[in-house]
């Protein structure tokens, strides 16, 4: 769920997020625009209210690999996200996100945007990397809006704005959740 996501940077509040971070010259070669993959660098609004640069994913425990998502339902009981649920809730800009729909042994790859067509911001969770001093983000998942079950089975938390403030700055993270946008818009890509 939500391993890719696009940012549009001819919208003009993308555009302004991004130049917010770009301001130094060498974070500008490293931030990604258009299509984000895990572990890159990305512009994402900060527990603090500050647009800054994250790489995407926590590092596994084991030491191989990144998780990149974690389930809204379970977040506050994992001890990966446990803390950066009550410390580090972060938003994430996309103009959209990647969904593929399986359909036989053919995968058609499916762009969902907010209906208005608008930047949607994801719930993610973040954490400072302890041997590299990273910031790093992982984005909040739910289940999927039925009008889209038949893409995914889940589905990033889309928070609308007059919430944003809640989402970073309140003392209840899951209720703010709960009040998550359900539809969205889809295109096959």
């Amino acid at each position: 769920m939500c391993g890719r996501y696009y940012i549009e940077i001819d919208d003009a509040e993308l555009r302004s997020i991004f130049d917010e971070i770009i301001a130094e010259a060498e974070i500008k070669a490293a931030v990604k625009t258009g299509e984000i993959y895990p572990t890159d660098l990305a512009p994402v609004l900060s527990p603090s209210g500050n647009i800054t640069a994250m790489r995407w994913g926590f590092p596994m425990y084991s030491g191989k690999g990144h998780v990149i998502n974690a389930r809204s339902e379970t977040a506050a009981e994992k001890n990966m996200f446990r803390r950066p649920l009550f410390e580090g809730r972060c938003l994430v800009p996309a103009s959209w996100y990647f969904e593929w729909e399986k359909r036989g042994s053919q995968k058609v790859k499916h762009a969902l945007m907010t209906p208005d067509n608008s930047p949607l911001w994801m719930a993610g969770l973040s954490r400072t990397d302890p041997q590299t001093g990273d910031s790093l983000f992982v984005i909040l998942t739910r289940p999927a809006w039925s009008g889209i079950s038949f893409i995914h089975d889940r589905m990033p938390v889309i928070l609308p704005q007059k919430i944003h403030d809640e989402w970073l700055y309140g003392r209840d993270p899951i209720g703010v959740m709960n009040r998550a946008v359900n539809e969205v818009r889809y295109k096959a890509v």
